[in-house]
């Protein structure tokens, strides 16, 4: 389940670049956010698996906001100028954002090892955009701070939904967040509607997106965390970039250059010591 859910992590960083110029950012974020929660609730309405949510709805909104919709319309920005195997590795930042965010609410204290890590991720990440093969521009910056923006809202989210909504059913958060953010977005699609119509590899492309990489990967991801825990989930943090990397030299023929890889393990190096996540250990026996 770990090495799949990097995979089709992975590859959204593909099916975003694919479809990005036809659809323009912000209908490909809430054509996925819509399509996604669609593809959940047939998922799990007949089964009877999406329990009534307990908590506020504006709480559902206020997550949405912040760990779907917006993230979702940064990459897309973002990746209107940057390679998907560069959205990948920036995007592995993430864990050291929660890390960040986890010390300025009390989760968690910044310990020697962790500001290492940060010191070391903070050094990747400009490594990796100033040694990128692209041409570092105005524009090429602006693109970069996107998808870093991007992840600090992930690691906002990720800490917001710890305290504000916790003991919430998984499943019901997953289709919560992604029907909030749509809805959401509704109103910013009408001011920033799709500069084409979109063919069909594109729409392909947004369907993949929203399936694979948005609600069926949620699926997986809750349950990967009720049978490993988090720690150990975090795992895929290692892999979904090496998987952004792949399916972009194998389906648009990007190249990486050695600053951009020296990089990219320099930022996974710094997630390991802030996050202290490896491969799920296996279970010990216990003795009475």
């Amino acid at each position: 389940m770990l090495v799949a859910l990097a995979a089709v992590w992975g590859a959204s960083f593909l099916f975003i670049r694919l479809c990005v110029d036809e659809l323009g950012a912000v209908a490909l974020a809430d054509g996925r956010l819509l399509l996604a929660a669609g593809t959940l609730a047939l998922l799990l309405v007949p089964a009877g698996l999406l329990v009534r949510p307990r908590a506020p709805v504006r709480r559902y909104l206020l997550l949405g906001a912040v760990n779907a919709a917006a993230p979702f319309t940064l990459i897309a920005l973002a990746e209107k100028r940057l390679d998907a195997s560069l959205a990948a590795i920036i995007n592995a930042a993430t864990p050291l954002f929660s890390a960040l965010v986890g010390a300025a609410v009390g989760d968690e204290r910044i310990s020697a090892r962790r500001g290492v890590g940060l010191v070391l991720g903070m050094a990747g990440v400009a490594l990796v955009v100033g040694l990128a093969h692209q041409e570092v521009d105005a524009g090429f910056l602006l693109a970069a701070g996107c998808s870093l923006l991007a992840a600090l809202c992930y690691a906002i989210g990720t800490t917001y939904a710890k305290h504000a909504l916790a003991g919430e059913p998984p499943n019901t958060l997953a289709f919560g967040q992604q029907i909030a953010a749509g809805t959401l977005m509704l109103p910013l699609l009408a001011l920033s509607p799709p500069p084409h119509p979109g063919d069909a590899g594109a729409l392909a492309a947004l369907g993949a997106l929203a399936v694979a990489s948005t609600a069926l990967a949620y699926l997986v991801y809750f349950r990967l965390l009720a049978e490993v825990g988090p720690t150990n989930t975090l795992a895929v943090t290692f892999l979904v970039p090496v998987f952004g990397v792949i399916w972009a030299a194998i389906f648009l023929g990007e190249r990486l250059t050695l600053g951009t890889v020296a990089g990219g393990l320099l930022i996974l190096v710094s997630v390991s010591l802030v996050t202290g996540a490896g491969w799920p250990a296996a279970a010990r026996a216990t003795v009475p």
